[in-house]
């Protein structure tokens, strides 16, 4: 016939059809792939909003331990507003508008909903006079709003803030072995990207989920519990580690189950 190609040998074309199922087949669906990048964006802004809010309390530590005041004016709505603002500016986003009936949103507000709950609980502590050190730090706040974030949404998601296990304080922030194989196979390289997460569809607790992983570096403010020297005391009681600004120091991990 005029104009058609030489007819192929049966075993190309069959060699060519199976290139194609693998190809197929490996190739991520874009629906896969569209829902990862879901994932992500949400994990990541969860990560944020706690990041903001324990930027709160970092900033008003001296007022939390100042014996001579009373009310520190530190409730619940005031630190998410002031959250919000700092997350605005961080971020361009607000949380508050996403979709309430998204998965997004009901996450979003259920770590809304507990910051200001774990604020408002622990005012007596906050407010108490004669009392220096009140030990209401930023890792015992955002530990505190995992735990109630946790009670609110149930087996749908978690965040917890980590560290490499020489670092680790509290045994509940220890890493689990995806956290650890992430902080030392990725994270202490000496290539990688400073400030990138990393993140992979895996298993949590024995089930299909997006996991991420933010690093956190130490900030001046950090120092003058977790620098140097070595081994002195801090003011919360334990052993410095002897961290140097821009050293790993902490991790946020999220978990979105599928």
């Amino acid at each position: 016939m005029i104009g058609s190609r030489p007819a192929l040998p049966r075993p190309a074309i069959y060699a060519l059809i199976l290139l194609f199922i693998v190809g197929f087949l490996l190739a991520p669906l874009p629906t896969a792939r569209a829902a990862e990048a879901d994932d992500a964006a949400t994990a990541m802004r969860l990560a944020d909003l706690l990041r903001s809010a324990r930027t709160v309390i970092s900033r008003n530590q001296d007022l939390i331990n100042d014996p001579s005041v009373g009310d520190k004016d530190l409730g619940g709505e005031k630190v998410l507003q002031e959250a919000l603002v700092l997350l605005q500016e961080r971020t361009g986003e607000d949380p508050r508008g996403t979709d309430p009936e998204s998965r997004e949103g009901r996450l979003l507000r259920a770590q809304m909903e507990a910051i200001v709950a774990v604020m408002d609980e622990n005012q007596t502590t906050i407010n108490a006079r004669d009392v220096g050190f009140k030990g209401f730090i930023p890792a015992v706040f955002a530990r505190l709003v995992n735990e109630r974030f946790a009670e609110k949404v149930g087996n749908e998601a978690r965040v917890k803030v980590t560290a490499p296990e020489r670092l680790v304080r509290n045994r509940k922030a220890r890493p689990d072995d995806w956290e650890t194989s992430v902080i030392e196979d990725d994270f202490s390289r000496p290539d990688w990207p400073k400030g990138t997460p990393f993140s992979e569809v895996t298993e949590a607790s024995g089930r299909e989920a997006f996991r991420i992983l933010v690093p956190e570096y130490y900030a001046p403010s950090c120092l003058s519990c977790h620098g140097e020297p070595a081994g002195e005391v801090d003011i919360t009681g334990y052993p410095k580690e002897g961290g140097h600004e821009g050293d790993l120091g902490a991790a946020i991990s999220v978990i979105l189950f599928k």
